[in-house]
């Protein structure tokens, strides 16, 4: 039990610190020590936070759904990383960027942790309105403004870190500080439309339980999936 404790200290000391210490420990990512510690551990503490988040959002339906929720929420910010993250280093490494994937790896990771963290923390209230309210249209765009402020906040976070672990490489900063941002755009369309993929995470009070959701037209788009919800929301039919 001591063994366990002084391991879960550790893992979530790594995020703690984190967050306490943030140009601290940027600054070891950009020196690369002891990344595959701070990569293992920041996967472990956001995969948790999470799934707690997947299950509360998933028990508005069923215990299945939590359960699968719970699983899915991690898979897709995990999958959003490792499909975007060759682009980012690639297009660094041609104009000029020295840091390894690994360092690049640990940067994204420092992101997906901030915005596992926020969701984390509205958690209780993602349960109140679920306890609270039966609207399926309000739980989907509430959830889609909490995600949005999340991953928001964690790209801003991550745009900044960049710029301090990417920092003192020579020739082709700027250059590739305008690849970040643009990469930034590309990770956050990847991530919303794969969210939509792995859809649902909810499940309509009305609909037996499903894993995945079929798509078909234009229901296998993200964006006109919310426009359609908020006009529904508001009156419009």
């Amino acid at each position: 039990m001591q063994t366990s404790g002084r391991t879960g200290h550790k893992y979530f000391g790594t995020l703690i610190n984190l967050l306490r210490d943030r140009q601290i420990f940027l600054e070891e990512i950009r020196q690369g020590i002891k990344l595959p510690s701070k990569i293992f551990s920041l996967l472990i503490c956001s995969s948790i936070f999470l799934a707690i988040y997947g299950g509360i959002i998933g028990a508005s339906h069923s215990w299945m759904q939590a359960l699968a929720s719970s699983v899915k929420l991690p898979v897709l910010y995990l999958m959003t990383l490792i499909i975007c993250l060759p682009t980012l280093y690639f297009a660094n490494i041609i104009f000029g960027s020295k840091r390894s994937l690994g360092q690049y790896f640990a940067l994204v990771l420092t992101a997906v942790s901030i915005t596992s963290v926020l969701l984390f923390s509205f958690a209780p209230i993602a349960l109140f309105f679920i306890i609270t309210t039966n609207n399926y249209q309000f739980q989907i765009l509430f959830n889609v403004i909490i995600f949005g402020f999340t991953g928001f906040m964690g790209i801003s976070s991550l745009y900044k870190a960049s710029n301090i672990v990417l920092e003192q490489e020579g020739e082709g900063l700027e250059t590739r500080r305008k690849i970040i941002r643009a990469w930034l755009f590309l990770y956050a369309f990847v991530g919303s439309q794969l969210g939509w993929t792995l859809r649902p995470f909810f499940g309509n009070p009305g609909s037996t339980f499903q894993m995945f959701r079929q798509l078909h037209g234009e229901e296998g788009n993200f964006y006109l999936s919310v426009v359609k919800s908020l006009i529904y929301l508001l009156g419009f039919r």
